[in-house]
């Protein structure tokens, strides 16, 4: 006997309930009576996270009143889905499920991450019990759930091993509703981990993730399905809404053209496109502005903006200065070309001339420095965000993780924005996302001599960025990433000095970082909610 099961993997909003109680209908509705099983992501019906949302009265009353509507609605099907519950004083990251008109049981999430972007310790109990769940389908057959959340699929880190304890009560079948967050590493190290538990129990597993941007997160999809021979039987789209149909023990082969993404190019492209789409979609936002300088990292912004959203939801802005070259001009102009996005050229050249003259009885017996020169960028960020409050659009700020790592950025300038779509992407990752927008697009979208040129700044005459990004940019990611020790970074090869300095920078730039424009977390350590340095820190500095 087959078991009709389908894996909803949605992308719903925090905070709308209405719109994602709606989001559970449109799907249960498109399924309709091929599943006697639907399972939905954890957090589906909530959002996730939902952070301090948990802590209002009001927003938990009206949770719990949208899971009863949507368990009214539910008949014969056995559903599943992602909320939190309340009982007395503690709040639990539940998997509701819903049967006949009512909210048949719950099962609380067991193990709540408090690392990286993760705090649900902050706000959640974990599960009283582990116990697996028996169900009736409609044949009459019963069918015991070993129905888990997330992290409790990646208990070999933990004391308690969930699977364990619902593979030795005897379960059918195991179910991880989950939010995992997406980092260019992970999808592998998911499959592995499912295969390692189908192995050791000899059970199919199912897993259905969330999809979708939420502030700095992307939510991946690519939920996976194994039979109980280890067998990947079927996978979710990544980075998009999914509906995967099983038929379990039927005997079927594996499910043909299963999804696996071909690069890391590719992987960050599509995690940032949703990131973007997601933080516009979701916040009501429809037109996107960007400072098109003619270098790398303002152009895979515009180009990533483009495929995000629309060429005509997209304006690029140029803002000349005396130190800004011929080149840089046409090569930003012939990128709005080559998208189709327009394009505007405005001169600051007499705006900076006359903050210069207004500040020179300040100025007065001063060498002329980076403070003139940051005249420039803040005159950037100023009429930027002017146009875009004009306009009830959002400025992407350009600044990529490595320049964000080292200060390299201007407060108030090239940093202001609403979201840093490559603060979370090293500067030669850039240019690997550069070189795949051209490769997908057959063409070059990105011209050549942006990918050529030495990057510069251009704040003053004959000026080129102070580092080379093929040697730092990798160091960085040894700081931010790996937490790399002297030690370990001059075995090595890393001159003393350089990893001094380097550090030095990472360390200095703290308050800075502090006030950036949020950026869309793709690795496994971004600067925002999952890095929490002091800004008045004295060690390695």
């Amino acid at each position: 006997m087959s078991w009709q099961i389908a894996l909803a993997q949605i992308n719903p909003t925090v905070g709308d309930l209405e719109g994602n109680l709606d989001l559970h209908r449109r799907v249960l509705s498109q399924i309709g009576s091929q599943a006697e099983l639907v399972i939905f992501p954890e957090g589906a019906l909530s959002g996730y996270p939902a952070q301090d949302l948990l802590f209002e009265k009001a927003f938990l009353a009206d949770l719990h009143t949208a899971l009863e509507r949507l368990a009214g609605e539910v008949g014969a099907q056995w559903v599943i889905t992602g909320t939190v519950r309340q009982e007395s004083d503690c709040l639990y990251n539940t998997a509701a499920v819903l049967h006949q008109g009512k909210v048949h049981a719950y099962r609380d999430k067991t193990l709540l991450p408090t690392y990286d972007v993760f705090d649900e310790a902050r706000y959640f109990t974990p599960a009283e019990k582990i116990e697996p769940l028996e169900i009736q389908l409609a044949s009459g057959e019963r069918l015991r759930l070993g129905l888990h959340i997330c992290e409790d699929l990646w208990d070999y880190v933990y004391p308690t091993k969930v699977c364990d304890a619902l593979g030795e009560q005897g379960v059918d079948i195991f179910i991880n509703i989950s939010a995992s967050p997406f980092r260019v590493d992970r999808d592998p190290r998911r499959r592995q981990l499912i295969a390692d538990k189908v192995q050791r129990w000899n059970k199919p597993y199912l897993y259905c993730n969330l999809i979708g941007g939420q502030d700095e997160l992307v939510f991946d999809g690519r939920s996976l399905a194994f039979d109980e021979t280890s067998t990947l039987i079927a996978s979710g789209a990544a980075f998009k809404e999914d509906l995967i149909h099983l038929s379990l023990l039927a005997e079927n082969p594996p499910a043909g053209g299963l999804e696996d993404l071909s690069s890391r190019e590719e992987e960050l492209a599509g995690a940032i496109t949703l990131g973007i789409q997601d933080y516009f979609r979701k916040t009501g936002h429809k037109e996107a502005i960007v400072g098109l300088s003619g270098g790398i990292d303002s152009s895979v912004v515009a180009a990533l903006a483009v495929s995000a959203l629309e060429k005509d939801q997209v304006i690029g802005i140029g803002l000349p200065t005396v130190f800004s070259s011929r080149a840089s001009e046409e090569d930003a102009r012939q990128l709005a070309h080559n998208l189709g996005m327009r394009f505007e050229v405005l001169s600051i050249e007499a705006m900076r001339q006359e903050m210069l003259s207004t500040l020179k009885p300040l100025f007065k017996g001063t060498e002329e420095g980076i403070a003139e020169e940051n005249l420039q960028a803040r005159l950037r960020g100023t009429m930027l965000m002017a146009i875009a409050n004009k306009r009830q659009a959002l400025l992407l700020t350009t600044g990529n993780k490595t320049e964000i790592a080292l200060g390299y950025a201007t407060l108030y300038g090239d940093m202001a924005g609403a979201l840093a779509p490559l603060g979370d992407v090293s500067k030669m990752d850039v240019y690997g996302l550069a070189r795949y927008l051209n490769g997908r697009e057959s063409g070059l979208i990105i011209p050549q001599r942006v990918l050529e040129k030495v990057p510069s700044a251009e704040l003053k005459p004959v000026q080129v960025d102070p580092f080379d990004y093929e040697v730092v940019s990798p160091l960085v990611d040894e700081l931010v990433l790996n937490r790399a020790t002297d030690e370990d970074l001059t075995v090595k090869g890393y001159s003393p000095d350089l990893i001094t300095h380097i550090r030095t920078l990472l360390v200095q730039a703290e308050y800075k970082r502090r006030q950036a424009a949020p950026t869309i977390r793709v690795t496994g350590k971004a600067f925002g909610m999952g890095r929490r340095y002091p800004i008045v820190n004295r060690y390695g500095n």
